[in-house]
């Protein structure tokens, strides 16, 4: 087990040194900030409750981007089961434990790039948004636990969703949950029922968390109950993190216990079906 830990977190690095070199890999991490800049850029001066939009998105978007490590682990896994990458995996002692843990950090190291990239561009950007060492602290520490809370569920949605297509059918519920989840405008401008709705999940919750970290409590004024939430924000995504901790294994045991030559085999055969 020790060396299977070893050899993933060997793997991850590798992975993660890779997508800071590919050409490819490199647009990739920059897409999506570059993206979310020129979105934070075309709304920084609309108004809400009083308070302009800008500083409220710059947390908002920052958020949102670290719960979407869930896709993330999701495409990944999907991707690794298309290419037999998971099945080789499988087929050394303790494999899986070592290609999930390459996993969590290749993700992991790849979100902390793709915050860091929109994050410095965003501070120089938009005024008013800032924080102090007990608030860079309460951040790091929420995106930790957000990240325990949504990696576990991505992994529980790879190896629920067996194909490509089927990680593009996600996008647009996932994409309808960033809508109603308070990112690019204030939650409370929203009905009740569409308010309750995205407090099911982490996305809501990781924006509200780092909009508390890095705003002025004035700021909390557009909030639900005009509160930070602090104790609820914490147990959400704590139950999130636990839910997918325990769930997590057993879907990933019976998923490799499923793959096999002859499962490969089907998906290529499928997919080459699909395309030609």
């Amino acid at each position: 087990m020790r060396r299977a830990l070893r050899a993933g977190r060997s793997r991850g690095l590798i992975e993660l040194r890779q997508s800071v070199t590919n050409g490819g890999d490199l647009v990739n991490h920059f897409l999506w900030p570059v993206l979310m800049l020129a979105t934070l850029w075309f709304l920084r001066d609309r108004s809400f409750g009083g308070f302009t939009l800008g500083p409220l998105l710059v947390p908002s978007i920052l958020g949102m981007n670290a719960a979407m490590a869930m896709v993330s682990m999701s495409q990944h896994l999907t991707a690794d089961r298309e290419d037999g990458t998971l099945l080789r995996a499988r087929a050394t002692p303790h494999g899986v434990t070592g290609y999930l843990t390459g996993k969590l950090i290749t993700i992991s190291g790849g979100l902390i790039l793709d915050l860091a990239i929109f994050l410095v561009p965003a501070l120089l950007l938009i005024g008013g948004v800032g924080t102090s060492a007990a608030g860079w602290a309460a951040l790091a520490g929420l995106l930790a636990l957000g990240l325990l809370a949504t990696l576990p569920a991505g992994a529980v949605l790879g190896s629920v969703i067996t194909s490509a297509r089927g990680q593009g059918l996600l996008t647009l519920p996932i994409l309808a949950v960033i809508a109603i989840s308070g990112v690019f405008y204030p939650i409370t401008a929203l009905p009740g029922w569409l308010q309750g709705v995205a407090q099911a999940f982490p996305v809501y919750w990781m924006g509200l968390g780092t909009r508390a970290a890095m705003l002025p409590p004035a700021a909390a004024a557009v909030e639900i109950g005009q509160s930070w939430r602090h104790l609820e924000t914490i147990a959400v995504l704590s139950a999130w993190a636990v839910a997918g901790l325990l769930v997590a294994p057993i879907v990933l045991r019976r998923m490799a216990r499923r793959e096999a030559g002859s499962a490969l085999a089907s998906r290529k055969e499928r997919a080459m079906q699909r395309t030609g």
